[in-house]
């Protein structure tokens, strides 16, 4: 750029305006949060060894009991895990998250801030208090993590009114109240550098041509976060015993990476989340293994049953295979790059 344009930003003396290749833009971010899974990591970000971004608003949306609080919990832990100074507020607007839920999951709860507003007012005003704080304080601040769980419980300070003096006046605030929070809630997280997390419940569109699905509270996080996840479950058996659930998951909304892909993430009742689940498909597609028969054949042409390639992951992921799978994961996810784009021979040696 020429020092003419360069001369007139310095002149604005603008925080808020600056030159793009110099990355200081609120919407740059230098990091992602694993999730948990490779698979999900590769759909959020590119990479499967990425995840969510560490400035914006997430949101994993679904039907009840579709894993929405198991994937913001497993966000947490790793959060806390590679920020040992780092700290998160928890949102409970369900009254469903425990100590003793958390403790199960590895989380340090002495670094959990739980709060419980009833409502998208209080919600607003705790988190954005919270946030002027944040950044206020002179100094390198530790890291923070926001999880808003769930929105679609939140009332308004009218509803509320509404209820306890008996009218039954349906409430037409709700959507426009949840747009102006988190109209206002995004850059400053952005400017903090602070990711949240929301989870949402979803509900069938009533007289759409094509059953479709939609969040609740009107269209303010559907604007507003820079990636939305959609789930669905379906059970996993062992046999005729049910032992976890498949969940899918679809990209409705990324800036990031290509809307509407689908993956799939194993999650049972013993282990959790599945790191590895979904990496064996990719794998196959972009021919860095091979399905033969009902077994796949690994790069130094053993050829192995998917249940115990699953069973010791770390036997046959190894790390010149995951480099492999991570190349292929940014040519399936990210924009620019061409579906039918075959990896070359070299890059599949061995």
């Amino acid at each position: 750029m020429s020092d003419f344009f360069r001369d007139i930003v310095k002149q604005l003396n603008d925080e808020n305006t600056t030159i793009a290749e110099d990355g200081l833009a609120s919407a740059e971010y230098s990091g992602n949060i694993d999730t948990g899974s490779y698979i999900l990591n590769a759909a959020l970000s590119g990479t499967i060894f990425g995840g969510v971004p560490n400035n914006k608003i997430t949101a994993f949306a679904g039907e009840s009991a579709t894993g929405k609080t198991f994937f913001v919990m497993g966000v947490v832990k790793k959060f806390l895990d590679d920020h040992t100074d780092g700290a998160v507020f928890y949102f409970d607007t369900e009254a469903a998250v425990t100590k003793d839920m958390m403790k199960q999951r590895g989380i340090d709860t002495n670094r959990v801030i739980i709060s419980e507003p009833d409502t998208i007012q209080r919600f607003r005003h705790t988190a954005l208090q919270i946030l002027d704080n944040y950044n206020n304080t002179s100094g390198e601040k530790p890291p923070m993590l926001m999880v808003l769980d769930s929105l679609g419980q939140l009332s308004t300070t009218k509803e509320v009114e509404d209820t306890a003096s008996g009218s039954e006046t349906r409430d037409m605030t709700k959507a426009a109240t949840l747009k102006a929070t988190f109209r206002v809630l995004n850059l400053k997280l952005a400017k903090a550098n602070v990711p949240m997390l929301v989870t949402n419940h979803v509900y069938e569109m009533v007289g759409s041509y094509i059953p479709t699905k939609e969040m609740a509270g009107g269209s303010g996080l559907k604007y507003t976060a820079s990636q939305i996840c959609f789930l669905t479950k379906k059970k996993e058996k062992d046999g005729k015993d049910v032992i976890g659930n498949i969940i899918k998951v679809r990209m409705a909304k990324s800036r990031l990476t290509k809307e509407n892909k689908q993956i799939e993430v194993l999650l049972t009742y013993d282990k959790g989340l599945d790191r590895y689940y979904g990496l064996l498909e990719l794998a196959e597609k972009y021919d860095i293994v091979k399905k033969v028969a009902n077994r796949f054949e690994m790069p130094d042409g053993t050829k192995v049953y998917a249940k115990a390639i699953l069973k010791e992951p770390t036997k046959y992921f190894t790390d010149d295979l995951l480099a492999r799978i991570d190349e292929a994961a940014r040519l399936e996810f990210t924009y620019g790059s061409n579906d039918d784009y075959e990896l070359e021979e070299d890059e599949l040696a061995v």
